[in-house]
């Protein structure tokens, strides 16, 4: 890799820090804390939130009839994410341990906290839990992938890639033989201490 490559690599990840940084500082402005892991508002701000819930039965009635019809195809989801979600963590406890990979926390992704947001109501709660889950599955398992992809194949491709995974900008460049060749063991060795890019 150039060194200007690494250069913008080493950029990237320092802005990376400093969005972090910035996300942290607003909560404060947004009157709550984590202490111990556990979530904390201010109970002037729990109070006002509690006056901006929506009533659930107008939020009921409220939704249009053409949404409706959309939500078997939406829950009906639910199916495939478990599935992926159990074969997923059942795959990475079998083979991380032989290939020598850290296996990923599941924890870092699957993340359950919207519904202590005062100002929701039960159904958005749901909504808020059902999208929590499946998107974190979904992230799960890209970076049980990722580390799969490290291990076997970190090579590049010839053609852009839309959504690469964090790992993919260490991989060699497609057609550097001698690099994949040389380093590839090397690569693999990360892997035993790889850390999570969860919270």
């Amino acid at each position: 890799m150039t060194s200007l490559a690494d250069d913008l690599i080493a950029q990237i990840k320092a802005l990376e820090t400093q969005v972090e940084d910035a996300i942290s500082a607003r909560r404060a402005d947004f009157g709550y804390r984590i202490e111990q892991g556990r979530l904390a508002f201010d109970e002037e701000v729990a109070a006002r939130h509690r006056k901006l819930k929506s009533n659930l039965a107008h939020y009921i009635l409220g939704i249009p009839p053409l949404f409706i019809l959309t939500l078997p195809f939406i829950y009906s989801l639910i199916f495939p994410i478990v599935f992926l979600d159990a074969v997923a963590s059942l795959y990475q406890a079998v083979s991380f341990p032989i290939y020598r990979i850290e296996k990923v926390s599941r924890r870092s992704y699957i993340l359950f906290d919207r519904h202590r947001l005062p100002y929701l109501n039960a159904i958005e709660k749901l909504n808020c839990a059902y999208c929590s889950y499946g998107n974190g599955v979904l992230a799960y398992v890209g970076e049980i992938a990722s580390r799969t992809e490290q291990y076997w194949c970190p090579i590049k491709h010839a053609q852009k890639t839309v959504g690469a995974n964090r790992r993919y900008r260490d991989f060699f460049d497609f057609g550097d033989a001698e690099a994949y060749k040389q380093r590839l063991e090397n690569l693999r060795a990360r892997l035993q201490n790889a850390s999570d890019p969860g919270p």
